[in-house]
């Protein structure tokens, strides 16, 4: 994945749901933050996108999301990643990472934006 890649997602994923900002969580936010040319090769590796919708209570827009473009779609297949849609059980995150969000917003968003996890966050270790 990079960072066009996941713009492109962004602008996607936001069109379907009819929404200015959707928050990127999972691995690929991490494109938010770091330049994919100096991230590791293994770093690049994934094709999906998890995305989380702002409000979505019933998660019927992560499923509109995942119908549309996830995994197995002409998007997939045309594109070479996927955007899977996802619900706010997902992950469990740090106290106030939604402080933290790292917004993506250009052309080719589509001026819409994505909120990317700050690294810190993605890789959050639980106390022991």
């Amino acid at each position: 994945m990079r960072r066009d890649q996941l713009e492109h997602g962004i602008r996607a994923a936001t069109d379907i749901i009819q929404e200015d900002s959707i928050i990127i969580i999972g691995s690929q936010s991490v494109l938010g933050s770091v330049d994919d040319d100096v991230l590791p090769p293994r770093a690049l590796w994934s094709m999906e996108i998890d995305v989380l919708p702002l409000d979505d209570p019933t998660e019927t827009k992560a499923d509109a999301v995942d119908g549309a473009i996830g995994e197995g779609s002409v998007f997939h297949e045309t594109h070479g990643f996927y955007v899977q849609g996802v619900g706010q059980r997902t992950a469990t995150l740090p106290n106030g990472w939604r402080d933290r969000l790292i917004a993506v917003s250009n052309a080719n968003t589509g001026g819409r934006t994505g909120r990317c996890l700050e690294p810190h966050d993605l890789v959050h270790l639980p106390a022991r």
